[in-house]
């Protein structure tokens, strides 16, 4: 029996798609340049080294060396404690004269006492310095004021109640002495000064005088 006639439908004459063609969809990414993104990323490091540098000699540049500054207390002249600090409450046993009465009406806090050695140009010079805390501002005015007049006392040094007894020692408190004093609150700080071996020269004494009133500091410790 002949057959009907071949009608072809249309999942029979679908065109076949080419050999090995890439499916639908995006684009591949570029193939990366290795050699390009290694010469970035050392270019990179380079910039940092550099920058770093730089900054180290920035923080680390030549600066002057600071000057040292002297002490606090330092003065003129060089001094060597020769006796004490020696420490009282008792100024009434520790002075003379007018003085001592002045203390006897207003009696001191504290008393310290110390003696000094200093040395220049070939002149030694012995220095006597109390320190004097009284009760109160107007008491320590009137205690520098009474000893700076002639005649009045003083308190006692190292030296006129013997003890300190080193060969030759001048005696600090004869009237040839050089003299200083500074009231500071309730404290008074009084000096007295003279050279070994009758040696003179009186501006120089009281440049020494002076300079051993900022002594105080050392013996109040």
């Amino acid at each position: 029996m002949v057959g009907a006639p071949f009608t072809p439908g249309p999942s029979d004459t679908a065109p076949l798609g080419a050999v090995g063609a890439r499916p639908p969809g995006p684009p591949p990414a570029p193939a990366r340049d290795t050699r390009a993104l290694l010469l970035k990323g050392a270019g990179l490091v380079a910039i940092a080294v550099v920058s770093g540098l730089l900054w180290f000699l920035i923080r680390h540049e030549d600066k002057p060396e600071p000057v040292a500054q002297p002490p606090a207390n330092a003065g003129e002249f060089a001094f060597a404690i020769a006796e004490g600090p020696i420490k009282s409450t008792d100024c009434v046993a520790k002075s003379y004269n007018q003085t001592q009465k002045l203390f006897q009406e207003t009696p001191c806090v504290s008393l310290s006492r110390a003696l000094f050695t200093t040395e220049t140009g070939g002149a030694k010079a012995l220095v006597s310095v109390a320190l004097v805390t009284m009760p109160d501002a107007a008491s320590a005015a009137r205690l520098k004021a009474l000893t700076e007049k002639d005649g009045t006392g003083n308190v006692t040094d190292l030296v006129k109640d013997g003890t300190y007894k080193a060969p030759g020692a001048p005696r600090v408190s004869a009237e040839k002495a050089a003299f200083a004093s500074k009231a500071e609150g309730t404290e008074v700080t009084i000096v007295l000064a003279d050279f070994f071996a009758q040696h003179k020269d009186a501006p120089l004494l009281k440049r020494i005088a002076t300079d051993a009133v900022r002594l105080a500091a050392e013996i109040r410790k």
